[in-house]
């Protein structure tokens, strides 16, 4: 776009507003970290509990040849699965989405 880097590099310089985040602005910080901690850990024993019941649903329907039960625990292990890689991940999804620099 630009062929000129001292342009380019100007223009960004110009379009950051020199905003940080502030880890210690606002009170009652700590107490938001460790509800969000506890939120994931009761998250992560949900989605547990979520592929435990899929994973017998899955197998019951395979067993009484039910393909539409089977399909549908076995659409809840996926999703179980997928939900836990999500939390699990979300703090390092967090911060490397956070450090892109757009411009």
């Amino acid at each position: 776009m630009f062929k000129d880097s001292a342009l380019s590099r100007h223009l960004v310089i110009m379009q950051d507003p020199g905003v940080a985040p502030n880890t210690n602005g606002l009170p009652g910080l700590p107490e938001v970290r460790t509800l969000a901690g506890a939120t994931i850990t009761f998250a992560l024993v949900t989605c547990v509990v979520a592929l435990i019941i899929s994973a017998a649903a899955w197998a019951l329907g395979n067993i009484n040849g039910n393909p539409n039960f089977a399909s549908k625990g076995r659409i809840g292990v996926l999703a179980s699965l997928g939900a836990a890689i999500l939390i699990g991940s979300a703090n390092s999804l967090i911060k490397f989405f956070s450090g892109i620099v757009i411009g």
